[in-house]
Protein backbone atom coordinates (compact mmCIF):
# COMPACT_ATOMS: atom_id res chain seq x y z
CA UNK A 1 0.00 0.00 0.00
CA UNK A 2 2.90 2.63 1.24
CA UNK A 3 4.89 1.34 -2.24
CA UNK A 4 1.80 2.42 -4.59
CA UNK A 5 1.00 5.79 -2.69
CA UNK A 6 5.09 6.60 -3.07
CA UNK A 7 4.54 5.64 -7.05
CA UNK A 8 1.31 7.81 -7.64
CA UNK A 9 3.32 10.61 -5.34
CA UNK A 10 6.53 10.06 -6.96
CA UNK A 11 4.13 10.32 -10.75
CA UNK A 12 2.07 13.18 -9.47
CA UNK A 13 5.42 15.39 -9.01
CA UNK A 14 7.36 14.32 -12.51
CA UNK A 15 4.01 15.52 -14.27
CA UNK A 16 4.59 18.56 -12.07
CA UNK A 17 7.74 19.52 -13.11
CA UNK A 18 7.37 18.29 -16.98
CA UNK A 19 4.57 21.16 -16.65
CA UNK A 20 6.73 23.64 -14.92
CA UNK A 21 9.55 22.99 -17.66
CA UNK A 22 6.85 23.34 -20.62
CA UNK A 23 5.51 26.18 -18.88
CA UNK A 24 9.38 28.06 -19.36
CA UNK A 25 9.98 26.16 -22.52
CA UNK A 26 6.47 28.01 -23.77
CA UNK A 27 7.35 31.34 -22.17
CA UNK A 28 11.10 31.63 -23.28
CA UNK A 29 9.27 30.76 -26.99
CA UNK A 30 7.51 34.10 -26.82
CA UNK A 31 10.20 36.45 -25.34
CA UNK A 32 11.75 37.49 -28.76
CA UNK A 33 14.16 39.44 -26.54
CA UNK A 34 15.12 41.16 -23.38
CA UNK A 35 17.83 42.97 -22.25
CA UNK A 36 18.26 43.56 -18.57
CA UNK A 37 21.33 45.37 -18.37
CA UNK A 38 22.24 42.90 -15.41
CA UNK A 39 25.76 42.74 -17.64
CA UNK A 40 27.87 45.62 -18.90
CA UNK A 41 26.54 46.75 -22.39
CA UNK A 42 29.87 46.68 -23.76
CA UNK A 43 30.70 44.14 -26.93
CA UNK A 44 27.15 43.53 -27.26
CA UNK A 45 25.70 47.39 -27.77
CA UNK A 46 27.69 49.31 -30.28
CA UNK A 47 27.50 52.66 -29.66
CA UNK A 48 27.19 55.36 -32.82
CA UNK A 49 30.63 56.47 -34.07
CA UNK A 50 29.03 59.75 -36.22
CA UNK A 51 30.86 62.58 -35.31
CA UNK A 52 27.82 64.74 -33.96
CA UNK A 53 27.14 61.96 -31.59
CA UNK A 54 28.99 62.92 -28.29
CA UNK A 55 27.05 61.89 -25.36
CA UNK A 56 28.66 59.25 -23.43
CA UNK A 57 26.84 55.93 -22.45
CA UNK A 58 27.30 54.44 -18.97
CA UNK A 59 26.43 50.80 -17.31
CA UNK A 60 24.96 52.08 -13.80
CA UNK A 61 22.57 51.24 -11.02
CA UNK A 62 19.46 53.25 -10.78
CA UNK A 63 19.16 55.23 -8.29
CA UNK A 64 18.29 53.60 -4.51
CA UNK A 65 18.45 50.06 -5.98
CA UNK A 66 21.22 47.59 -7.34
CA UNK A 67 19.46 46.95 -10.57
CA UNK A 68 21.13 48.31 -13.37
CA UNK A 69 20.41 50.12 -16.26
CA UNK A 70 21.97 52.04 -19.58
CA UNK A 71 22.62 55.61 -18.58
CA UNK A 72 22.69 58.75 -20.27
CA UNK A 73 25.73 60.62 -18.55
CA UNK A 74 25.72 64.04 -20.61
CA UNK A 75 23.34 66.95 -20.96
CA UNK A 76 22.92 68.86 -24.40
CA UNK A 77 24.34 65.96 -26.14
CA UNK A 78 23.22 63.68 -28.89
CA UNK A 79 23.41 59.53 -27.72
CA UNK A 80 23.38 56.58 -30.22
CA UNK A 81 23.80 53.29 -29.38
CA UNK A 82 22.06 50.30 -31.33
CA UNK A 83 21.75 46.43 -30.22
CA UNK A 84 20.96 43.57 -33.02
CA UNK A 85 18.63 40.61 -33.02
CA UNK A 86 19.65 37.78 -32.62
CA UNK A 87 16.34 36.67 -34.91
CA UNK A 88 14.14 38.88 -36.39
CA UNK A 89 10.53 39.65 -34.65
CA UNK A 90 8.09 40.29 -37.56
CA UNK A 91 4.72 41.59 -36.75
CA UNK A 92 3.09 40.18 -39.15
CA UNK A 93 3.51 36.64 -37.34
CA UNK A 94 0.85 37.71 -34.39
CA UNK A 95 0.61 39.97 -31.43
CA UNK A 96 4.10 42.16 -30.72
CA UNK A 97 4.47 43.34 -27.42
CA UNK A 98 7.09 46.21 -26.96
CA UNK A 99 8.05 46.93 -23.65
CA UNK A 100 10.91 48.93 -21.43
CA UNK A 101 11.51 50.65 -18.59
CA UNK A 102 13.10 54.49 -18.19
CA UNK A 103 13.48 56.39 -14.89
CA UNK A 104 14.19 60.10 -15.56
CA UNK A 105 16.19 60.57 -12.44
CA UNK A 106 16.74 64.58 -13.32
CA UNK A 107 13.49 65.03 -14.97
CA UNK A 108 12.77 66.41 -18.29
CA UNK A 109 12.39 69.24 -19.73
CA UNK A 110 13.29 69.08 -23.54
CA UNK A 111 14.49 65.98 -24.68
CA UNK A 112 13.63 62.10 -25.77
CA UNK A 113 13.48 58.93 -23.61
CA UNK A 114 12.14 56.72 -26.69
CA UNK A 115 13.58 53.73 -28.43
CA UNK A 116 13.57 52.64 -32.14
CA UNK A 117 13.13 49.82 -33.67
CA UNK A 118 14.73 49.01 -36.72
CA UNK A 119 14.66 47.27 -39.90
CA UNK A 120 17.45 44.87 -41.42
CA UNK A 121 20.25 46.25 -42.77
CA UNK A 122 19.91 45.85 -45.85
CA UNK A 123 17.33 48.63 -46.02
CA UNK A 124 20.96 50.81 -45.81
CA UNK A 125 22.54 50.95 -42.54
CA UNK A 126 25.30 50.26 -40.34
CA UNK A 127 25.66 49.68 -36.57
CA UNK A 128 28.76 52.00 -36.69
CA UNK A 129 26.80 54.87 -38.83
CA UNK A 130 23.59 55.02 -36.84
CA UNK A 131 22.16 57.91 -36.66
CA UNK A 132 18.40 59.80 -36.89
CA UNK A 133 18.28 58.82 -41.05
CA UNK A 134 18.73 54.72 -40.18
CA UNK A 135 15.43 53.24 -41.53
CA UNK A 136 13.01 51.62 -38.62
CA UNK A 137 9.87 50.67 -38.41
CA UNK A 138 8.02 51.76 -34.86
CA UNK A 139 9.28 54.93 -33.27
CA UNK A 140 8.35 54.25 -29.39
CA UNK A 141 8.68 56.04 -26.09
CA UNK A 142 8.34 59.47 -24.24
CA UNK A 143 9.29 63.01 -25.79
CA UNK A 144 8.79 66.44 -24.00
CA UNK A 145 9.94 69.64 -25.34
CA UNK A 146 8.00 72.98 -24.93
CA UNK A 147 4.44 72.60 -26.31
CA UNK A 148 5.87 68.97 -26.63
CA UNK A 149 4.41 66.09 -24.29
CA UNK A 150 3.99 62.88 -25.68
CA UNK A 151 4.45 59.34 -25.85
CA UNK A 152 5.17 58.88 -29.90
CA UNK A 153 4.21 55.53 -31.15
CA UNK A 154 5.23 55.82 -34.93
CA UNK A 155 4.76 53.44 -37.52
CA UNK A 156 7.21 53.91 -41.06
CA UNK A 157 5.16 52.05 -43.71
CA UNK A 158 5.29 51.56 -47.09
CA UNK A 159 3.26 53.29 -49.54
CA UNK A 160 2.39 50.28 -51.94
CA UNK A 161 1.67 52.13 -54.69
CA UNK A 162 4.37 55.03 -54.79
CA UNK A 163 7.04 53.05 -52.94
CA UNK A 164 7.76 55.86 -50.24
CA UNK A 165 7.96 55.24 -46.95
CA UNK A 166 5.81 57.35 -44.68
CA UNK A 167 5.86 58.04 -40.97
CA UNK A 168 1.91 57.61 -39.39
CA UNK A 169 1.80 59.32 -35.99
CA UNK A 170 -0.76 58.30 -33.36
CA UNK A 171 -3.46 60.94 -32.67
CA UNK A 172 -3.81 62.38 -29.23
CA UNK A 173 -0.82 60.29 -27.55
CA UNK A 174 -1.07 60.04 -24.16
CA UNK A 175 1.38 62.79 -21.87
CA UNK A 176 4.42 61.90 -20.37
CA UNK A 177 4.67 61.24 -16.24
CA UNK A 178 6.42 64.11 -14.65
CA UNK A 179 8.11 62.40 -11.51
CA UNK A 180 11.18 60.99 -11.16
CA UNK A 181 10.54 57.47 -10.82
CA UNK A 182 10.69 54.70 -13.09
CA UNK A 183 7.80 53.98 -15.38
CA UNK A 184 7.22 51.38 -17.87
CA UNK A 185 5.92 51.40 -21.23
CA UNK A 186 4.22 49.09 -23.31
CA UNK A 187 3.09 48.84 -26.92
CA UNK A 188 0.60 45.99 -28.17
CA UNK A 189 -0.34 45.11 -31.93
CA UNK A 190 -2.76 42.95 -32.30
CA UNK A 191 -3.63 40.30 -35.35
CA UNK A 192 -6.68 42.52 -35.71
CA UNK A 193 -5.31 45.78 -36.31
CA UNK A 194 -5.33 47.21 -33.07
CA UNK A 195 -3.16 48.85 -31.25
CA UNK A 196 -3.02 49.61 -27.19
CA UNK A 197 -0.65 51.75 -25.17
CA UNK A 198 -0.13 50.87 -21.62
CA UNK A 199 1.87 53.14 -18.87
CA UNK A 200 2.92 51.17 -15.92
CA UNK A 201 0.72 48.63 -17.16
CA UNK A 202 -2.58 51.04 -17.51
CA UNK A 203 -4.34 51.44 -20.50
CA UNK A 204 -3.68 55.08 -21.93
CA UNK A 205 -5.17 54.92 -25.66
CA UNK A 206 -6.11 52.63 -27.76
CA UNK A 207 -6.45 52.45 -31.45
CA UNK A 208 -6.48 50.99 -34.96
CA UNK A 209 -3.97 51.40 -37.57
CA UNK A 210 -6.38 51.59 -40.46
CA UNK A 211 -8.50 54.17 -38.87
CA UNK A 212 -7.89 57.52 -40.09
CA UNK A 213 -9.41 58.90 -36.34
CA UNK A 214 -6.49 57.07 -34.63
CA UNK A 215 -3.41 58.12 -37.09
CA UNK A 216 -2.18 61.10 -39.18
CA UNK A 217 -1.74 60.82 -41.73
CA UNK A 218 -4.18 57.73 -42.23
CA UNK A 219 -2.20 54.48 -43.41
CA UNK A 220 -5.03 54.45 -46.04
CA UNK A 221 -5.26 57.32 -48.21
CA UNK A 222 -9.28 58.79 -48.93
CA UNK A 223 -10.83 57.29 -51.94
CA UNK A 224 -11.19 61.02 -53.60
CA UNK A 225 -9.42 63.92 -53.53
CA UNK A 226 -10.24 67.28 -54.46
CA UNK A 227 -9.74 68.02 -58.39
CA UNK A 228 -6.30 70.51 -58.34
CA UNK A 229 -7.45 71.64 -61.55
CA UNK A 230 -10.98 73.11 -60.55
CA UNK A 231 -11.55 76.71 -60.35
CA UNK A 232 -13.78 78.86 -58.82
CA UNK A 233 -16.56 80.38 -61.11
CA UNK A 234 -16.10 84.12 -61.24
CA UNK A 235 -19.94 84.56 -60.61
CA UNK A 236 -19.92 82.26 -57.70
CA UNK A 237 -21.48 84.22 -54.58
CA UNK A 238 -19.88 83.12 -51.57
CA UNK A 239 -22.32 85.96 -49.79
CA UNK A 240 -24.55 84.51 -46.88
CA UNK A 241 -25.75 87.98 -46.14
CA UNK A 242 -25.90 91.06 -48.20
CA UNK A 243 -26.84 94.23 -47.09
CA UNK A 244 -30.68 95.10 -47.79
CA UNK A 245 -31.17 97.20 -51.58
CA UNK A 246 -34.28 98.60 -50.45
CA UNK A 247 -33.64 99.78 -46.83
CA UNK A 248 -33.05 103.64 -46.63
CA UNK A 249 -31.72 106.24 -44.39
CA UNK A 250 -34.12 107.59 -41.42
CA UNK A 251 -34.33 111.56 -42.03
CA UNK A 252 -33.35 112.05 -38.18
CA UNK A 253 -30.27 110.36 -38.72
CA UNK A 254 -27.14 111.80 -37.40
CA UNK A 255 -23.72 110.37 -38.62
CA UNK A 256 -21.97 113.61 -39.37
CA UNK A 257 -19.04 114.59 -37.93
CA UNK A 258 -17.19 117.66 -37.43
CA UNK A 259 -15.13 118.17 -41.16
CA UNK A 260 -12.93 120.64 -41.91
CA UNK A 261 -14.38 123.79 -43.19
CA UNK A 262 -13.65 124.74 -47.07
CA UNK A 263 -11.29 126.78 -47.62
CA UNK A 264 -9.06 126.03 -44.96
CA UNK A 265 -5.05 126.80 -45.82
CA UNK A 266 -3.05 123.86 -44.66
CA UNK A 267 0.24 125.17 -45.97
CA UNK A 268 -0.16 129.09 -44.80
CA UNK A 269 1.26 129.30 -41.00
CA UNK A 270 -0.62 130.72 -38.48
CA UNK A 271 2.22 133.44 -37.68
CA UNK A 272 4.75 134.73 -40.53
CA UNK A 273 8.02 137.08 -40.06
CA UNK A 274 7.07 140.94 -39.57
CA UNK A 275 7.91 142.15 -43.16
CA UNK A 276 8.85 145.88 -42.23
CA UNK A 277 10.94 144.61 -39.14
CA UNK A 278 14.71 145.05 -39.77
CA UNK A 279 17.58 144.27 -38.23
CA UNK A 280 19.07 146.96 -35.49
CA UNK A 281 22.44 148.37 -36.73
CA UNK A 282 24.08 147.50 -33.59
CA UNK A 283 23.30 144.14 -33.28
CA UNK A 284 26.34 142.02 -32.65
CA UNK A 285 25.53 138.34 -33.67
CA UNK A 286 28.55 136.92 -32.06
CA UNK A 287 27.65 138.70 -28.42
CA UNK A 288 23.61 138.94 -29.26
CA UNK A 289 23.23 135.64 -31.67
CA UNK A 290 21.40 135.31 -34.83
CA UNK A 291 18.87 137.87 -35.16
CA UNK A 292 15.05 137.06 -35.69
CA UNK A 293 12.25 139.25 -36.98
CA UNK A 294 9.54 139.21 -35.46
CA UNK A 295 6.12 137.64 -35.74
CA UNK A 296 2.71 139.12 -36.82
CA UNK A 297 -0.67 137.06 -37.78
CA UNK A 298 -0.29 135.98 -41.19
CA UNK A 299 -2.81 138.29 -43.14
CA UNK A 300 -3.71 135.26 -45.63
CA UNK A 301 -5.54 133.79 -42.94
CA UNK A 302 -7.72 136.42 -42.01
CA UNK A 303 -9.75 135.37 -44.77
CA UNK A 304 -9.74 132.20 -44.54
CA UNK A 305 -11.73 129.93 -42.45
CA UNK A 306 -8.25 128.79 -41.40
CA UNK A 307 -4.69 127.85 -41.52
CA UNK A 308 -2.11 125.51 -40.43
CA UNK A 309 -3.10 122.27 -39.58
CA UNK A 310 -6.85 121.42 -39.00
CA UNK A 311 -7.78 119.28 -35.92
CA UNK A 312 -10.98 117.98 -35.29
CA UNK A 313 -12.50 119.51 -32.77
CA UNK A 314 -13.00 117.15 -29.34
CA UNK A 315 -16.52 118.01 -28.26
CA UNK A 316 -19.02 115.43 -28.59
CA UNK A 317 -21.98 115.22 -30.82
CA UNK A 318 -25.02 114.52 -28.68
CA UNK A 319 -26.91 113.33 -31.59
CA UNK A 320 -24.35 111.49 -33.35
CA UNK A 321 -25.49 107.59 -34.07
CA UNK A 322 -22.86 106.56 -36.10
CA UNK A 323 -22.03 105.50 -39.50
CA UNK A 324 -25.42 104.17 -41.18
CA UNK A 325 -25.32 101.00 -42.48
CA UNK A 326 -28.32 98.97 -44.11
CA UNK A 327 -29.60 95.41 -42.56
CA UNK A 328 -28.28 92.62 -43.70
CA UNK A 329 -31.03 90.19 -45.42
CA UNK A 330 -30.64 86.45 -46.85
CA UNK A 331 -28.50 86.32 -50.03
CA UNK A 332 -30.90 85.10 -53.05
CA UNK A 333 -27.82 84.56 -55.24
CA UNK A 334 -25.62 82.73 -52.21
CA UNK A 335 -24.33 79.05 -53.72
CA UNK A 336 -22.47 78.46 -50.14
CA UNK A 337 -18.67 77.92 -49.77
CA UNK A 338 -16.67 76.73 -52.99
CA UNK A 339 -15.01 73.65 -53.50
CA UNK A 340 -12.96 72.06 -55.38
CA UNK A 341 -15.07 68.87 -56.93
CA UNK A 342 -13.69 65.57 -56.14
CA UNK A 343 -11.97 62.69 -58.25
CA UNK A 344 -11.01 59.61 -57.31
CA UNK A 345 -7.74 59.46 -55.80
CA UNK A 346 -5.19 57.76 -57.80
CA UNK A 347 -2.50 57.00 -54.62
CA UNK A 348 -5.69 55.20 -53.14
CA UNK A 349 -5.56 51.38 -51.78
CA UNK A 350 -6.77 49.32 -50.20
CA UNK A 351 -5.70 47.77 -47.15
CA UNK A 352 -6.64 44.60 -44.85
CA UNK A 353 -3.45 44.81 -42.24
CA UNK A 354 -0.71 47.01 -42.27
CA UNK A 355 2.30 45.84 -44.23
CA UNK A 356 4.79 45.71 -41.02
CA UNK A 357 8.87 45.82 -42.09
CA UNK A 358 10.37 42.60 -39.16
CA UNK A 359 12.01 44.58 -36.28
CA UNK A 360 16.18 43.36 -36.81
CA UNK A 361 17.72 45.44 -34.00
CA UNK A 362 16.91 48.33 -31.59
CA UNK A 363 18.33 51.96 -31.41
CA UNK A 364 18.60 54.35 -28.79
CA UNK A 365 18.91 58.09 -30.78
CA UNK A 366 18.33 60.85 -29.12
CA UNK A 367 18.89 64.56 -28.08
CA UNK A 368 18.53 65.78 -24.89
CA UNK A 369 19.30 68.95 -22.73
CA UNK A 370 19.11 66.48 -19.42
CA UNK A 371 21.40 63.44 -18.25
CA UNK A 372 20.66 61.03 -15.74
CA UNK A 373 17.77 59.15 -18.74
CA UNK A 374 17.93 54.90 -17.25
CA UNK A 375 17.34 53.07 -19.52
CA UNK A 376 16.26 49.30 -18.63
CA UNK A 377 14.22 45.88 -18.71
CA UNK A 378 13.76 46.07 -22.95
CA UNK A 379 11.65 43.63 -24.12
CA UNK A 380 9.92 42.27 -27.66
CA UNK A 381 7.46 39.21 -26.98
CA UNK A 382 4.59 37.84 -28.53
CA UNK A 383 1.95 37.30 -25.23
CA UNK A 384 0.96 40.45 -23.32
CA UNK A 385 0.79 37.69 -20.37
CA UNK A 386 4.99 37.37 -20.51
CA UNK A 387 5.01 41.36 -20.47
CA UNK A 388 3.01 41.52 -17.80
CA UNK A 389 4.64 39.45 -16.22
CA UNK A 390 7.95 41.35 -16.49
CA UNK A 391 5.99 44.31 -14.73
CA UNK A 392 5.40 42.45 -11.89
CA UNK A 393 8.33 41.09 -11.36
CA UNK A 394 11.01 43.37 -12.81
CA UNK A 395 9.29 46.67 -12.36
CA UNK A 396 6.52 46.72 -9.69
CA UNK A 397 9.01 46.17 -6.84
CA UNK A 398 11.43 49.54 -7.49
CA UNK A 399 8.42 51.49 -8.40
CA UNK A 400 6.62 50.93 -5.19
CA UNK A 401 10.40 51.65 -3.20
CA UNK A 402 10.47 54.81 -4.98
CA UNK A 403 6.61 55.49 -4.36
CA UNK A 404 7.43 54.78 -0.88
CA UNK A 405 10.63 57.11 -0.53
CA UNK A 406 9.07 59.82 -2.76
CA UNK A 407 5.67 59.84 -0.18
CA UNK A 408 8.10 59.73 2.59
CA UNK A 409 10.15 63.08 1.34
CA UNK A 410 6.91 65.04 0.51
CA UNK A 411 5.73 64.49 4.03
CA UNK A 412 8.77 65.89 5.37
CA UNK A 413 8.49 68.95 3.28
CA UNK A 414 5.21 69.50 4.08
CA UNK A 415 5.92 69.10 8.04
CA UNK A 416 9.03 71.17 7.31
CA UNK A 417 6.52 73.68 5.82
CA UNK A 418 4.21 73.57 8.53
CA UNK A 419 6.57 74.38 11.26
CA UNK A 420 8.07 77.36 9.58
CA UNK A 421 4.68 78.54 8.96
CA UNK A 422 3.69 78.18 12.33
CA UNK A 423 7.09 79.51 14.00
CA UNK A 424 6.29 82.57 11.46
CA UNK A 425 2.98 82.95 12.87
CA UNK A 426 4.09 83.22 16.84
CA UNK A 427 6.91 85.58 15.50
CA UNK A 428 4.58 88.08 13.58
CA UNK A 429 2.61 87.88 17.08
CA UNK A 430 5.24 88.57 19.21
CA UNK A 431 6.29 91.55 17.24
CA UNK A 432 2.97 92.93 17.55
CA UNK A 433 3.14 92.18 21.26
CA UNK A 434 6.23 94.56 21.59
CA UNK A 435 4.30 97.58 19.96
CA UNK A 436 1.65 97.40 22.79
CA UNK A 437 2.06 100.69 24.51
CA UNK A 438 2.74 99.51 28.20
CA UNK A 439 5.93 97.65 27.07
CA UNK A 440 7.31 100.54 25.11
CA UNK A 441 10.27 100.98 28.20
CA UNK A 442 11.43 97.22 27.34
CA UNK A 443 10.29 97.63 23.23
CA UNK A 444 14.02 97.92 22.01
CA UNK A 445 15.14 95.18 24.59
CA UNK A 446 12.66 92.83 23.21
CA UNK A 447 12.65 93.28 19.59
CA UNK A 448 16.90 92.77 20.29
CA UNK A 449 15.99 88.89 21.95
CA UNK A 450 13.31 88.28 19.22
CA UNK A 451 16.04 89.09 15.98
CA UNK A 452 18.43 86.66 18.22
CA UNK A 453 15.66 84.36 18.81
CA UNK A 454 14.73 84.19 14.93
CA UNK A 455 18.50 83.89 13.86
CA UNK A 456 19.70 80.99 16.60
CA UNK A 457 17.63 78.06 16.94
CA UNK A 458 19.45 76.98 19.54
CA UNK A 459 18.34 79.77 21.77
CA UNK A 460 14.40 80.04 20.96
CA UNK A 461 13.06 79.02 23.87
CA UNK A 462 15.44 80.31 26.59
CA UNK A 463 14.99 83.85 24.68
CA UNK A 464 11.06 83.48 24.19
CA UNK A 465 10.91 82.85 28.10
CA UNK A 466 12.97 85.92 28.68
CA UNK A 467 10.26 87.68 26.61
CA UNK A 468 7.60 86.00 29.12
CA UNK A 469 8.57 86.88 32.20
CA UNK A 470 9.63 90.75 31.17
CA UNK A 471 5.73 90.94 29.88
CA UNK A 472 4.65 89.18 33.29
CA UNK A 473 6.73 91.04 35.47
CA UNK A 474 4.81 94.32 33.82
CA UNK A 475 1.81 93.04 33.98
CA UNK A 476 2.23 92.67 38.11
CA UNK A 477 3.42 95.71 38.11
CA UNK A 478 0.32 97.35 36.55
CA UNK A 479 -2.43 95.29 38.19
CA UNK A 480 -0.56 95.95 41.77
CA UNK A 481 0.33 99.60 40.90
CA UNK A 482 3.16 100.88 42.97
CA UNK A 483 6.79 101.01 43.00
CA UNK A 484 8.50 97.55 43.40
CA UNK A 485 10.94 96.92 46.06
CA UNK A 486 14.45 97.27 44.66
CA UNK A 487 15.49 93.67 45.45
CA UNK A 488 12.48 91.89 42.89
CA UNK A 489 13.62 94.62 40.15
CA UNK A 490 17.22 93.36 40.92
CA UNK A 491 16.20 89.83 40.40
CA UNK A 492 14.23 90.67 36.59
CA UNK A 493 17.09 92.58 35.76
CA UNK A 494 18.80 89.55 36.60
CA UNK A 495 16.81 86.85 35.24
CA UNK A 496 16.74 89.36 31.80
CA UNK A 497 20.74 89.95 32.20
CA UNK A 498 21.32 86.36 32.80
CA UNK A 499 19.33 85.17 29.95
CA UNK A 500 21.19 88.04 28.17
CA UNK A 501 24.75 86.44 29.26
CA UNK A 502 23.74 82.68 28.44
CA UNK A 503 23.50 83.81 24.87
CA UNK A 504 26.57 85.38 24.76
CA UNK A 505 28.07 82.39 26.06
CA UNK A 506 26.39 79.84 23.92
CA UNK A 507 27.14 81.61 20.92
CA UNK A 508 30.79 81.88 22.51
CA UNK A 509 30.85 78.36 22.70
CA UNK A 510 29.94 77.75 19.27
CA UNK A 511 32.47 80.06 17.48
CA UNK A 512 35.48 79.08 19.68
CA UNK A 513 34.64 75.65 20.28
CA UNK A 514 35.69 76.16 23.67
CA UNK A 515 34.88 73.24 26.33
CA UNK A 516 32.90 75.35 29.00
CA UNK A 517 31.79 73.27 31.52
CA UNK A 518 29.11 74.64 33.77
CA UNK A 519 27.53 78.47 33.11
CA UNK A 520 27.28 80.58 36.77
CA UNK A 521 24.32 79.22 38.70
CA UNK A 522 22.21 82.63 39.91
CA UNK A 523 21.93 83.03 43.53
CA UNK A 524 18.47 82.85 44.69
CA UNK A 525 17.68 86.06 46.49
CA UNK A 526 14.85 85.73 48.93
CA UNK A 527 12.97 88.84 50.39
CA UNK A 528 12.03 89.25 54.18
CA UNK A 529 8.52 89.71 55.16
Amino acid sequence: MEETKRRIFMQYVLLLLIGCFASQLYASSDVKFYESFDEKFEGRWIVSEKEEYTGVWKHAKSEGHDDYGLLVTEKARKHAIVKELDELADPKDGTVVLQYETRLQNGLECGGAYLKYLRPQEAGWIAKAFDNESPYTIMFGPDKCGATNKVHFILKHKNPKSGEYIEHHLKYPPSVPSDKLTHVYTAILKPDNELRILIDGEEKKKGNFLSAEDFEPPLVPAKTIPDPDDKKPEDWDERAKIPDPDAKKPDDWDEDDAVKPEGWLDDEPEEVDDPEAAKPEDWDDEEDGEWEAPKIDNPKCESAPGCGEWKRPTKRNPAYKGKWHAPLIDNPSYKGIWKPQEIPNPDYFELEKPDYEPIAAIGIEIWTMQDGILFDNILIASDEKVAESYRETKWKPKFEVEKEKQKAEEQAADLSDGLKGFQKKVFDNLYKIADVPFLSDHKPKILDLLEKAEKQANLTIGILISIVVVIFSVLLKLIFGGKKPAKTEEIEKTDVAEASNTEEVTEEKEENNEDTTAVPRRRSTRRDN
